[in-house]
């Protein structure tokens, strides 16, 4: 249920803070006092679209604030949005700007205006004086019907069904598409990829191959100059001594004159050390002459290969090897999709079949508990009619075939007649006055069924006095027993059967909520007997209606 509310700086709101009691509340005022704008508030912190028109005069931002009862439901949304749940009590606002822009908080925490609309659905239900139009929404018809027949979480079910269906469709489709254009492109893409799949590519190898060619296109003058460098490190003649011959020779000076000056046994070490290095490198300089391959075959072969790859470098836009690689792969994937694409659609369609199938079981279920909650629902709101000055009237709910969707295989229709005769369609038979108490029926049937905490009428009454307004007051005061009631009422009638009465009025073009007391309550539905001149008739009408 609604605890509290509390409003700051909301259109002509200036400041509000009110809380509210279990049952039957009635809420009432003069035209223009501001009712509409208290359950805009309320509209506004359970998710309603904000904008900068609803920010006040005396302040930047405007506040609205609620305090609920948790249950079950709440925590588990709460949950699921990674929010606190602990409490009996759960804390709504929402602040808007001039800018238009708003923020949502649940027990202080951040939250989405989606978790808000969310929560909403499990807190508060409000049926404005507009909602008659609502009998013909064909979603409304069936969510009334789906709430007396049980079947509201089979419903669901079916729903997540029909999301599976419509889902693999999607993919069936797109598997198609591609197979369409793997077909299409077979044998282009075929030849490209055999092109490269021929071309044995080899990750790294141009860099290889560009390192080869330099060499042995300047083998001869590599050889060359490693040649003579061999000759100065191990010159053939014995009359040349070599660089290492002489460094061991003077080794062996430095070694004896280390007897006389001991530092010379230090450069005899490292002279000795050069020595070895100078002999490695002479050993390397050798091998590598020798192995230096002078053959215009081989050269002929790399510059082949180089030519190769230059040419598919420029025919597929690559600039490596490693990119014409991911291209053949690529192309590899393209071919066998043809083949592959083909298992996987027939999979696709087995799987829409099964959940095609499925689904059009739940809708078969769905049906049959449709049929069998029609006439209840149907009985039990010509009964409320009857008791509604409406005594003569008939309603039926007739369920007629349609295509398969989220909500099964029917459409609702509620037929109506004021006489009992012909039935027709509840929008085109029914006056004002009557689909007011047809959606008060409807709402006070779905009530005992929808398990919700806070049911607001918005002058559910309109079009209809004396005697029906009375029992119109009855019922709605019979609802307020086992639920928390808003009535916002223009009729005395109704008024008088609240557990509580609340005042909106409007001081210096600003308005405001205050609970009437006993007096309160008998001046309030005398001005609303008989106007702005409260007359002692209307004072002791009203008494009378309060039975006091």
């Amino acid at each position: 249920m609604l605890y509290s509310l509390s409003v700051s700086n909301y259109i002509l709101i200036g400041s509000l803070e009110t809380v509210f009691p279990e049952g039957l509340i009635i809420i009432s005022g003069e035209t223009g006092a501001g009712k509409s704008i208290l359950l805009g508030a309320l509209s506004l912190v359970l998710g309603a679209k904000a904008d900068a028109s609803m920010v006040g005069p005396a302040g930047e931002n405007c506040v609205v604030e609620a305090e609920f009862g948790m249950d079950e439901a709440i925590r588990r949304i709460l949950s699921e949005a990674d929010l606190p749940a602990e409490g009996d009590r759960l804390i709504l606002r929402r602040t808007v700007g001039k800018s238009g822009r708003s923020r949502s908080f649940a027990n202080d925490e951040p939250v989405s205006v989606s978790v808000l609309q969310e929560l909403s659905e499990h807190l508060v239900d409000i049926h404005s004086q507009h909602q008659t139009l609502r009998l013909q929404d064909a979603r409304f018809r069936m969510e009334a019907l789906d709430l007396r027949a049980g079947c509201t979480s089979l419903r669901q079910a079916c729903t997540d069904a029909w999301n599976q269906v419509t889902e693999r469709r999607r993919s069936l489709q797109a598997l198609e598409e591609r197979l369409a254009e793997a077909r299409g492109q077979q044998d282009y893409n075929e030849s490209r990829w055999q092109r490269l799949e021929e071309a044995k590519l080899v990750s790294g190898e141009l860099e290889d191959l560009e390192a080869e060619q330099k060499q042995l296109a300047h083998a001869e003058e590599i050889r060359e100059t490693l040649s003579a460098a061999d000759a100065l490190l191990s010159p053939d003649s014995d009359d040349i001594p070599s660089p290492e011959h002489q460094l061991r020779e003077c080794v062996k000076l430095l070694e004896k004159a280390s007897r006389f000056v001991p530092a010379m046994e230090t450069l005899a070490e490292r002279l000795s050390s050069a020595r070895l290095e100078l002999e490695d490198i002479a050993v390397e300089v050798a091998s590598a002459t020798a192995r230096i391959d002078v053959s215009p075959e081989r050269l002929q072969a790399v510059e082949d290969r180089l030519s190769l790859l230059y040419g598919l470098f420029q025919k597929y836009g690559a600039t490596s090897v490693e990119e014409l690689i991911a291209e053949r792969d690529r192309l590899s994937g393209l071919v066998m999709d043809a083949t592959g694409l083909e298992a996987q659609v027939e999979e696709a369609r087995r799987a829409l079949t099964e959940a095609e199938k499925a689904h059009g079981r739940l809708c078969d279920e769905l049906h049959q508990k449709r049929v069998a909650g029609a006439g209840p629902f149907a009985q039990a709101v010509e009964k409320l009619l009857h008791g509604l000055d409406l005594d003569k009237a008939s309603f039926e709910v007739v369920l007629e075939a349609s295509a398969p969707g989220a909500l099964g295989r029917d459409t609702v229709q509620f037929l109506f007649s004021s006489t009992g005769q012909i039935k027709a369609d509840v929008a085109k038979a029914a006056s004002g006055g009557e689909l007011s108490r047809i959606m008060l029926a409807i709402k006070a049937e779905m009530a005992r069924f929808q398990h919700m905490p806070t049911l607001v009428f918005d002058e559910i009454d309109t079009g209809v006095s004396g005697g029906t307004a009375d029992k119109m007051g009855s019922l709605v005061c019979e609802m307020g027993r086992s639920m928390q009631v808003f009535a916002i009422t223009h009729l005395p009638q109704v008024a008088a059967k609240g557990h509580a009465h609340y005042l909106v009025s409007k001081a210096s073009g600003s308005t405001t909520v205050h609970q009437l007391s006993e007096e309160g309550r008998v001046q309030e539905l005398a001005r609303m007997l008989s106007g702005s001149s409260i007359t002692p008739e209307a004072i002791a009408n009203a008494r009378a209606l309060l039975k006091l």
